[in-house]
């Protein structure tokens, strides 16, 4: 249940998010600032506008610029979200769960650690996805006359976790994590039909370019990424976003699937509800189709009959 108190946080947390995302495509001077509030939202929300420009090596100007960029109107807007950060980070400091994970941590500390990225994850991505693009790429899928997923690496599994799914509610829909194939997959695509890219990065050129060919056949491509000024979202026509961390070893490579599976559920409940009727006897068939590969319980005598 999100209490008020928790939605105010994650209101509060997406600026964050938002900067984390912003940063590749920001400018040097601006890059600067952006980390320098990163590393320390309590001391940002401390400093005036020129102690900030010091800090980051820049000048007020460049500041002003920055904040502009990340949508706010102004300096002291920042330095209010960074003073409500910086409180509940210090609530999170006391378990350290924040942390970055050492190669020192044990095993419980570990899983801590990722239990709680993977939890953080999940609640800001789902705190900054847009609804309105969320809906337009709904409404994209449950008219497409065939949906073609692309993703490569990790990618690759949210990509056939959601061929899976539409498979379920008996829509037409394919997962392609080779190069070629998904190069080929994209050229018979036709107006009606939706492309879909997975990568983190936004920066994944198999997937970039296999986008850049289906909206050339006519194709409504679509992209999902943590990085709204990648690459990837040059060929895309909607874009959504994901608010996942990369940290030491990589538990940030974990984050990111399970935030692309989190905006994945959403879309699959999206698609279903266009098409009631139609998800529902595709799902009952499905649930009936595998039933008997399931194992029921043992009897009392502790064996099971032939």
């Amino acid at each position: 249940m999100v209490t008020e108190n928790t939605a105010d946080d994650l209101q509060d947390s997406a600026l964050l998010v938002r900067i984390r995302s912003l940063l590749p495509g920001l400018a040097r001077a601006e890059q600067r600032v952006a980390r320098a509030v990163l590393d320390s939202p309590a001391q940002t929300a401390r400093r005036s506008i020129s102690e900030a420009a010091a800090a980051a090596g820049t000048s007020e100007t460049t500041v002003i610029r920055f904040c502009r960029s990340i949508g706010l109107d102004g300096y002291p807007a920042l330095r209010i979200a960074m003073a409500a950060e910086a409180a509940r980070a210090g609530t999170r400091a006391e378990s350290h769960l924040g942390d970055d994970i050492t190669s020192t941590d044990d095993l419980a500390g570990i899983v801590g650690k990722v239990a709680f990225a993977d939890a953080r994850a999940v609640e800001e991505t789902g705190a900054q996805l847009d609804v309105a693009v969320l809906g337009d790429v709904v409404d994209a899928m449950a008219g497409a006359g065939r949906i073609d997923v692309y993703g490569v690496g990790a990618s690759a599994f949210v990509a056939a976790d959601f061929q899976q799914k539409l498979h379920r509610i008996g829509r037409v829909g394919f997962a392609w994590s080779d190069t070629q194939i998904m190069l080929t997959s994209a050229a018979v695509l036709r107006t009606g039909d939706v492309a879909f890219g997975l990568s983190h990065t936004g920066a994944t050129a198999d997937t970039v370019e296999a986008l850049r060919v289906a909206r050339r056949h006519g194709a409504t491509t679509v992209s999902l990424t943590n990085f709204p000024r990648s690459p990837i979202t040059e060929v895309s026509d909607l874009v959504l976003t994901t608010a996942a961390r990369e940290t030491t070893f990589r538990s940030g490579a974990t984050a990111s699937r399970i935030a692309q599976l989190t905006v994945i559920d959403c879309l699959f409940i999206g698609i279903a509800q266009r098409h009631p009727e139609q998800s529902g006897k595709a799902l009952a068939a499905t649930y009936e189709a595998v039933s008997g590969q399931r194992l029921g319980p043992r009897p009392a005598g502790g064996r099971r009959p032939r």
